[in-house]
């Protein structure tokens, strides 16, 4: 079973590699012809991108790897857990959608929050049905979790 995480992440892996061996190298030969490159802000920001792009697809590299040699079929079926979409309902009716992710793949502003989280630890192992209260400094937050879709419903 191959993941939508892995998939995502071998997307962008093309996409940065392909920034790296084609396009970059272009951006930092153009800036080269301008000369002097102690005072070329264009070949700085073209390296410092470079830089950026070879560590991002390091940190992708090694979480396709450490997501391949997780066990998936540990994971719950039924329970939320590494991998899950959550729905949930707060008590005014509106609805959230988060997906569980690592720690290090979160992003709030799409939905991806860490396993780690306040809120991804009150879900872990919840169900649909489920009411959780999740602590947060303006006090805390009440939800029902209302659809559940795990790693394995993607099979």
């Amino acid at each position: 079973m191959k993941s939508r995480f892995i998939k995502r992440f071998e997307d962008e892996i093309r996409t940065l590699e392909r920034e790296l061996t084609r396009e970059l190298p272009k951006e930092i030969g153009r800036a080269r012809e301008l000369g002097d490159l102690r005072e070329n802000a264009e070949y700085q920001a073209a390296k410092e991108r470079q830089r950026l792009v070879e560590a991002r697809l390091s940190m992708l590299k090694k979480r396709v790897s450490e997501i391949a040699l997780m066990n998936l079929t540990r994971l719950p079926r039924d329970k939320a857990g590494f991998g899950s979409t959550v729905h949930l309902r707060k008590p005014e009716g509106d609805m959230l959608v988060y997906q569980l992710v690592m720690a290090e793949d979160a992003d709030p502003t799409r939905g991806w929050i860490s396993t780690a989280s306040p809120i991804g630890r009150a879900l872990m192992g919840k169900e649909v049905g489920d009411e959780i209260d999740v602590p947060t400094p303006s006090g805390k937050r009440e939800f029902e979790v209302v659809k559940l879709t795990t790693i394995h419903d993607e099979e």
